[in-house]
């Protein structure tokens, strides 16, 4: 499985990282909802289970992917701060756009 960051994204990951809550824990990409072709998705802090792959990425961030979830193999996590601040996830091999 794949999972790219951008450099906003990367740094506003490691900061959540570094709090109290995430202690033991790790990035995870879910699936809030499935349609089938394409999925809306969001970034939890969690613990890996038996059916998580760890990805490793160019930003130094390791990130839990179900494995039998097709839709989160190539997601791309970027965070930007106009229009508005936020995470902007896609999965380009989906066509679809979710943030």
């Amino acid at each position: 499985m794949k999972c790219k960051i951008n450099r906003n994204a990367a740094k506003v990951l490691k900061d959540m990282l570094k709090t109290p809550e995430a202690e033991g824990k790790m990035i995870r990409v879910v699936i809030t909802q499935n349609h089938g072709n394409h999925g809306h998705y969001a970034i939890t802090l969690d613990t890996p289970t038996e059916h998580d792959e760890v990805v490793a990425t160019d930003k130094d961030i390791e990130v839990l992917l179900d494995t039998r979830e097709p839709l989160l193999d190539g997601v791309w996590i970027q965070f930007f701060y106009v229009p508005e601040e936020g995470f902007f996830i896609t999965n380009p091999s989906t066509g679809f756009l979710e943030k």
